[in-house]
């Protein structure tokens, strides 16, 4: 090993100066940038100190542009790819440049650190810390320009009241060199040496990487790919950035034209995403660890790598990589979703039913030949299934591969067998009981916008093209993603909640929010209905709303209102209305087929508004330190706080300072973070959407 490596130290000034000039380079099997701001400092702070702060690795080997640097200014072909230690040199290129970085949904951010010559303490910037005068609120400022960033910091502290003796600005100015002296901080380096064999630098980098962020098996591939097949990579990546993405921003940002992007209203799409696909398709594998020893082709009993096995297990991910890919397929497959009822992201409550239905369509359209229209309304029932029984939801690796392994019993192309197969096990899970039973013991939840089952419910709605609850709005047009959100998204109360409260006595969250006491219709309906009890409201709105008797026996129908429910006790009326939501669910499900599946155009779906930051709400002051923070279904309990530096914690050690990533963290991906999480207001609940708009 001494033979393919040295160590070499460099400082600081150095490592940013070449990061800065291209010589420094991340090779595409690294991650976004993905630590929390805190970190950054905590990086600065230990330097400052003289701590250690662990090694880098480079390999000594020029990419010939499969590598991108992270200022986008490079001027020369990059001699050292990282091979570990992205996080704390993004750090402090970020940092002391002032250069934004991007963060896991290639977002451009901003990394402010501060600094307190008194102390001689490092901060997250903040409002409080941005205007106190005792502060460099940002150090990117004072390496710029060492001179005029002391100048303006004295002449700032003199301006708002303070004064400094000689010997205290002595002081400061001994403070400040000490700064400066950052910039001669040594790192260690391991360089690999050019003559290095790629296995070699893939099997150091998984490594070296376990020890740190702890990896996903995707991970692995991944970085896997990024040493023996880095185009691979790189159109994975693509494919997934883009998804985030119109064509008209992807060109913009990118800076050349693109044409198409797997844009679409449903879920951004995730390198891991695509590993999984290409992996079941390419391998039939749906454990990527078992797909990640077949790419290392290891001898069960020698522990030799069998080349030719590997050649052929990467081939056949370069099989299915494009089929994967493929805009064709791509959007096809987004036109099942809509086929299945669901609108938005909210809709779909899991990843993986949609990437493994994916994968099923892909299977369908490419192995088996299934016509279009009949492939489109079988994987949208495939899909509605998957949601309603939570079939990747779990244990979704060994699912898949029991469904793989049924799928390769058929003989390949055999389009009615594969029609078969999908449609009787559906038949299988969806049983008379199910639908019975089971289906209405699942709608005991609180939880709309996270219920699987609800989401079905308002999908059903689409599918049968339901008018809003007493109204002739159209529930679809109220969910299409191209519409601001409303109020009330999940709808409204139907035994309203001050009514519970004051009347029947009821307080507890989770009985007043059931799901089957949410009727999806506008704002005005509510207003109408207001704080009344159901004898007292439901006539009247019949009388003014109603447009006859078919018209009103369709909207008892669709929205499930059982016969006298006005005048049924509570619990009556939620037992009565599960039960009726169920049948319109299995209705609607009856209608997802060939000919009469509808299909809603996505085509033009613009962007989702981007939510306001974790770090806006603390900069507005919407956030302070020590608030505390819930999911908005109160069925879930979880510890959240808002710390000092404008982080969520959660379960006091897990650090985010991002809204979404705290809520991916839960397995919460159909929400964006602001909707997920609430502020804890005395005994109410408010919704960081809500807060955001109302300020």
């Amino acid at each position: 090993m001494a033979s393919i490596f040295r160590t070499v130290s460099w400082e600081v000034q150095q490592l940013v100066n070449d990061v800065h000039s291209g010589k420094i380079q991340l090779p595409d099997l690294q991650r976004p940038f993905v630590w929390p701001t805190s970190k950054v400092r905590d990086l600065f702070d230990s330097m400052y100190r003289g701590y250690p702060v662990g090694e880098l690795m480079f390999w000594d080997v020029a990419a010939d542009g499969e590598s991108r640097s992270i200022s986008g200014d490079a001027n020369f072909i990059g001699q050292h790819q990282i091979i570990d230690g992205q996080q704390r040199l993004t750090s402090l290129y970020a940092a002391i440049k002032g250069f934004p970085v991007r963060d896991v949904n290639y977002n451009e951010k901003q990394i402010r650190i501060a600094f307190n010559p008194f102390s001689e303490k490092f901060e997250v910037r903040t409002p409080p810390i941005a205007k106190s005068p005792e502060w460099i609120e940002d150090i990117s400022t004072y390496f710029a320009s060492s001179y005029k960033a002391t100048k303006t910091f004295f002449e700032r502290y003199e301006e708002s009241g303070e004064t400094l003796s000689d010997e205290e600005k002595e002081a400061v100015h001994e403070v400040f060199s000490k700064l400066s002296g950052l910039e001669k901080y040594q790192f260690n380096v391991v360089h690999l040496q050019s003559e290095a064999d790629k296995r070699l630098v893939a099997d150091v980098f998984v490594r070296i990487n376990s020890e740190g962020v702890r990896l996903k098996a995707y991970d692995y591939i991944l970085t896997w790919l990024s040493v023996f097949w880095p185009e691979g990579r790189e159109q994975i990546e693509e494919f997934s950035r883009n998804s985030r993405m119109s064509p008209a921003h992807a060109s913009s940002a990118l800076g050349k034209e693109i044409r198409w992007t797997a844009h679409n209203p449903y879920i951004d799409v995730e390198n891991g995403h695509i590993v999984r696909a290409m992996v079941a398709v390419g391998q039939r594998r749906g454990r990527l660890q078992d797909a990640y020893a077949a790419l290392q082709a290891k001898e069960r009993h020698t522990g030799r790598v069998n080349p030719e096995r590997q050649e052929r297990e990467l081939g056949l991910l370069k099989e299915a990589l494009p089929v994967v890919v493929n805009p064709t397929n791509w959007t096809e497959f987004i036109r099942s979703i809509q086929a299945a009822g669901f609108r938005t992201n909210r809709n779909v409550t899991s990843h993986m039913n949609i990437i493994y239905s994916y994968v099923i369509f892909l299977l369908g359209r490419n192995d088996f030949g299934v016509e279009l229209a009949r492939l489109r309304a079988l994987v949208a029932r495939w899909l509605f299934m998957s949601q309603l029984t939570a079939r990747y939801t779990g244990s979704s690796e060994s699912q898949i591969q029991k469904d793989l392994d049924q799928i390769a019993a058929l003989n390949k192309g055999d389009a009615e067998g594969f029609e078969e197969l999908l449609n009787r096990t559906i038949d299988t899970q969806l049983t008379e009981d199910y639908w019975r039973f089971n289906l209405p013991q699942n709608l005991v939840t609180s939880g709309a916008s996270l219920s699987p089952h609800y989401q079905c419910y308002l999908a059903a709605l689409n599918i049968l093209d339901a008018k809003l609850f007493m109204l002739n709005e159209r529930v679809r047009d109220w969910m299409d993603p191209n519409q601001p959100a409303a109020k009330g998204t999940e709808g409204h109360h139907l035994f309203p909640r001050k009514y519970q409260e004051k009347v029947l006595g009821i307080t507890d969250f989770k009985r007043i929010n059931q799901v089957a006491n949410f009727a999806p219709t506008d704002w005005a309906t509510n207003i109408h209905i207001s704080d009344r009890a159901p004898k007292d409201y439901w006539q009247e709105l019949v009388e003014k709303r109603s447009q006859g008797e078919e018209w009103l026996k369709q909207q008892m129908y669709w929205h499930a209102i059982p016969e006298g429910w006005e005048n049924m006790a509570y619990d009556e009326f939620l037992s009565n209305r599960r039960r009726l939501i169920a049948q319109v669910i299995r209705g609607a499900f009856a209608h997802i087929t060939a000919d009469s599946a509808p299909v809603i155009s996505t085509s033009d779906v613009e962007e989702r508004a981007g939510s306001r930051t974790l770090q806006e709400f603390f900069e507005a002051e919407l956030l302070k330190s020590g608030d505390l923070l819930d999911p908005v279904d109160p069925d879930w309990i979880v510890d959240a706080v808002i710390n000092e530096d404008g982080h969520l914690v959660i379960d006091g050690i897990n650090v985010f300072d991002s809204l979404d990533e705290a809520a991916h963290f839960l397995g919460v991906t159909n929400l964006k973070g602001e909707e997920f999480w609430a502020l804890q207001d005395g005994d109410d609940l408010v919704p960081l959407s809500r807060l955001s708009a109302s300020s």
